[in-house]
């Protein structure tokens, strides 16, 4: 780990006394859709879209996110096919989740968004049917169900394993 990666876990481990949350993000080619989980990771709410600039200044707009927030952990959605095979953008996402790994210094994790953004469209036309007529980005909305699913899965797993143990 390079003198920057300590330096800037430190401050996110100093943020991370905040509250604990994890961070989702919804990787495109031109927006980022970012979510973020409550202190004690029952709920999911949208936090946001970024425009794509670059890949430092979207690092660091990353970083910034997870500093302000006391992300301790970051689950980037990985586009599989239907089959379950990984494409290019299944690809890109998973470079772009290294990439933040290194960078930020925060772990990482690969989560499959099969069907999210189908999800979003519908949650949105039932919700704010006007947004969808002005073509608002929906990552954001995206990011959330990735993370609410991830979420409940986690909850799931925590509870099977608790069950075990009685």
């Amino acid at each position: 780990m390079t003198a920057t990666q300590r330096a800037n876990a430190r401050e996110i481990s100093a943020a991370a006394e905040k509250p604990r949350r994890i961070l989702a993000v919804d990787y495109g080619r031109k927006r980022i859709g970012l979510a973020l989980s409550d202190e004690l990771g029952l709920t999911a709410q949208p936090l946001g879209t970024l425009v794509r600039m670059n890949r430092q200044k979207d690092l660091s707009r990353l970083r910034e996110a997870c500093r302000t927030h006391g992300v301790t952990h970051i689950i980037v959605g990985h586009p599989l096919h239907m089959t379950g095979e990984a494409g290019e953008m299944a690809n890109e996402a998973a470079r772009f989740a290294a990439r933040i790994e290194k960078e930020i210094g925060i772990d990482v994790e690969l989560v499959d968004e099969r069907l999210t953004s189908w999800e979003a469209a519908q949650t949105v036309a039932e919700t704010r049917p006007s947004a969808r007529r002005k073509r608002e980005p929906l990552d954001d909305v995206a990011a959330a169900i990735l993370l609410r699913d991830y979420l409940e899965q986690t909850r799931g797993r925590a509870h099977g394993a608790a069950a075990e143990k009685d």
